[in-house]
């Protein structure tokens, strides 16, 4: 079915603004800071802010899309969601002058079907049904492959160049990630109660998973960076739990004329289904498997949710650490002093806080103040994310931003 002219035209005129926002002088300046501060030189510290779950109330979907074909709408709010940042969020963040297609991939999976149990509220969690039981399962797993539907990647990319136009420029990003934590494709083979548990009671059988599924990662690594299908992840690519990748440090072996590998890009892990084990547990059944994969890349993020202030001395044994996340149960002075300058103090506030009942600015600013404070000696950035609600009140977020940037800039003049 042909794109209605009334369609291309929405699109375009959205796509204009964001290719204008794009070519602010901010954008430019920002990406020089993110540079400097990926390089580990004392900028101000970053502020990032990712709406998430509570999108929903900030831009609802329903009544902001206006484009009558429904394959156009992600194109439509990706562009609208641009403008929205710039226009009254104004963190840190980097909006490029083009849009990126990436590469149509075939997943063919573990070989199992994966099952979980629906949540019964809207929005509700849903609970881990495991599929894999004993020894005798695992025979059922199946080494996962990874294929390139070029056929697919041609029509993506031959749609965009029709909607756009001359609009904005259309970049085709042959951009393929990794699962090198492996811990929520293991909770939803065994469950994650069964995986807490089968640490103690099972420790043979967590390895037995452990070895193949790394195992069989490393072999579709291999075979993406023979096939010529990696590439640099170094603009304004989301690594890690929340940073912002552009870099000079990458590539670091390859080229374009001659072929990139996994050493040219970002990589990342973590461990959240893990945050109430011992170190010693956390590195022996998953960070020393976690290792054989991240050594291959050129930087490496790791962390999200759980607290790390408990286990530097395993931390620090991963390859060319860039990024920690410091999480709001962390120790943030605990963490500023083992960190210092060695890698990026990546602190995630408590986004409970933009959740209260009443919107609290000084319970906000205090505790960045504290955070920005302890971190004066460390590469800080400041990213709010996993936020699900925001009690239909958006100016919170920005509020959020403006509070946190404030703070950023004071002590740091001329950054």
């Amino acid at each position: 079915m042909p794109i209605s002219d009334s369609d291309k035209t929405i699109i375009r005129d959205l796509a204009k603004r964001v290719a204008e926002i794009g070519h602010d002088p901010l954008q430019a300046k920002n990406r020089d800071m993110w540079k400097r501060h990926n390089s580990l030189q004392r900028t101000k510290p970053m502020v990032l802010v990712f709406p998430e779950g509570s999108w929903c109330e900030l831009m609802p979907w329903e009544g902001n899309l206006k484009c009558q074909d429904p394959a156009l709408h992600g194109w439509e709010w990706y562009l609208r969601h641009c403008i929205y940042r710039w226009e009254h969020l104004r963190d840190d963040n980097v909006i490029e002058p083009r849009i990126r297609i990436g590469p149509v991939l075939k997943f063919s999976g573990w070989g199992v079907e994966i099952k979980h149990k629906p949540s019964t509220t809207d929005r509700g969690s849903w609970a881990f049904d495991p599929v894999i039981k004993d020894s005798a399962d695992i025979k059922k797993l199946r080494k996962p492959t990874i294929e390139f539907d070029d056929e697919a990647t041609r029509r993506n990319l031959e749609l965009a160049r029709e909607v756009f136009g001359d609009a904005i420029p259309v970049v085709y990003a042959k951009r393929i990630g990794f699962d090198c934590t492996l811990l929520t494709t293991l909770g939803e083979f065994i469950g994650l109660d069964n995986l807490l548990l089968y640490l103690a009671d099972r420790p043979e059988f967590i390895h037995e998973l452990m070895s193949f599924m790394t195992e069989a990662t490393l072999e579709m690594m291999e075979t993406a960076e023979r096939e010529g299908w990696v590439e640099p992840n170094n603009e304004d690519d989301y690594v890690g739990s929340g940073g912002v990748a552009y870099t000079d440090e990458l590539p670091t072996t390859g080229s374009e004329a001659k072929g990139y590998t996994l050493m040219d890009c970002w990589g990342f892990a973590c461990a959240q289904e893990l945050s109430l084990v011992s170190p010693q547990m956390h590195y022996e059944f998953v960070l020393s498997y976690q290792i054989k994969m991240l050594e291959k890349f050129g930087l490496n993020c790791y962390a999200c949710c759980e607290p790390v202030s408990d286990r530097f001395e395993y931390m620090f044994k991963i390859p060319r650490l860039r990024r920690l996340s410091i999480s709001p149960w962390a120790d943030i002075h605990k963490s500023a002093e083992a960190l210092g300058d060695r890698c990026i103090f990546s602190w995630k506030p408590n986004p409970a806080d933009l959740a209260t009942e009443t919107f609290n600015p000084e319970l906000i600013r205090s505790k960045i103040t504290e955070c920005v404070d302890a971190a004066r000696g460390c590469v800080l950035e400041i990213i709010m994310k996993d936020t699900h609600t925001v009690r239909g009140e958006p100016w919170r977020m920005s509020e959020w931003v403006r509070i946190a940037k404030e703070i950023a800039d004071e002590g740091y003049p001329g950054s």
